[in-house]
């Protein structure tokens, strides 16, 4: 009976559109937040950290970015492993070659960059779309990972081709290399996800996310209306590999500190971010967090269930969790498109009007 409407008045236009109307559904958040921030950083552990914490936050972002881009805007894109590299080569470049510079600025930057290169990339999204536009952005995938490979300047002519991250201090603290403490990292990485994951829900509810959804739903329709084509898909490209290359930079500088592009950022990572909206659900802020969730906490409770528990062999449990995750695309592709965040949906809607049938 607590998860009501009733007795929640709103008596402002701001109330009533706020992104949680039911105040069950605020102080849960308000919770989670409290949890982040004032627990979580004392109790965690350097497994805790490297297994679970760090990666989810990292791909909440990445997740966050493809979302945005075929969630909402409708564009297919599976080249994100490679606007991922982007971000982690640029904030390469810059910590080698600045080392003044911040980790914060660094890491923005290195959002800014990928922006450039996914507008880039993303041009043929205004005569192509569907299948056509997968297989352009599976080009930039290739294209990319070629490059950083091929080309010595990416990383400063390294005899080995691996990019190792500098360490960089932020308030007396080191974020990243080898000296870097797990709530150091944690906290940073939480307070990209805070601040980004709060802009992209006000963007998907404001006009530009408007245009983003006209696109998705019916292009010549939106056109119609008004919305420029060209500014929706490529401002929508912009956005998504900002958040992508940010995640690739602290995927690279927070969570692995040593990278070799083909291995860490290969189509294996594009198609596991993919996998992860897909999941999570499309169209979706909180499907987002829910397929990074998931695709996270997979491996490691196989690894605890079928490993520890029952003694299987790795690679078998390995090739497992392919199973699993090839019948849940399958599952809700079929049954539910909109993935984790619908049935999560469904269920706050049956709760609310609890213990009525209908």
């Amino acid at each position: 009976m607590f998860y009501r409407e009733a007795g929640d008045f709103k008596t402002t236009y701001a109330d009533d559109n706020q992104t949680f109307p039911i105040a069950f559904d605020r102080y849960r958040y308000y919770i989670v937040l409290a949890v982040g921030l004032g627990i979580i950083p004392f109790v965690i552990t350097d497994y805790w950290a490297s297994a679970i914490l760090i990666p989810f936050l990292i791909y909440a972002i990445a997740a966050i970015g493809l979302n945005i881009l075929t969630g909402y805007c409708g564009q297919v894109s599976l080249g994100t492993g490679g606007f991922m590299a982007v971000g982690a080569y640029t904030s390469y470049k810059l910590m080698t070659a600045f080392p003044w510079m911040d980790m914060v600025t660094i890491t923005l930057l290195s959002g800014a960059m990928t922006a450039l290169v996914g507008v880039m990339f993303g041009l043929p999204s205004l005569r192509i779309k569907g299948f056509y536009l997968a297989v352009a952005t599976l080009a930039a995938q290739f294209f990319l990972v070629w490059l950083f490979n091929k080309v010595p300047w990416f990383y400063n002519y390294s005899a080995s081709g691996q990019i190792n991250a500098p360490e960089r201090l932020l308030f007396g603290h080191a974020v990243s290399g080898p000296n870097a403490e797990a709530w150091v990292k944690y906290l940073f990485c939480f307070a990209f996800v805070f601040v980004l994951a709060w802009v992209a829900r006000n963007l998907t509810r404001g006009a530009m996310g408007r245009q983003w959804m006209a696109i998705r739903d019916m292009d010549i329709a939106a056109e119609i209306i008004g919305v420029n084509p060209l500014r929706a898909k490529l401002s929508a490209f912009a956005v998504s590999s900002f958040y992508v290359g940010v995640s690739g930079a602290l995927l690279f500088t927070v969570y692995l500190g040593a990278v070799e592009v083909g291995e860490a950022y290969g189509i294996q990572k594009s198609f596991l971010v993919l996998f992860m909206i897909i999941i999570g659900g499309l169209g979706s802020i909180f499907g987002s967090f829910a397929g990074a969730a998931f695709m996270v906490l997979l491996p490691v409770a196989l690894k605890v269930l079928l490993v520890d528990t029952m003694g299987w062999d790795t690679a078998l449990a390995t090739h497992f969790q392919f199973v699993i995750v090839g019948a849940l695309i399958m599952f809700f592709l079929i049954v539910e498109p909109h993935g984790l965040a619908r049935l999560w949906s469904l269920a706050k809607e049956k709760l609310r009007l609890w213990p009525f049938p209908h």
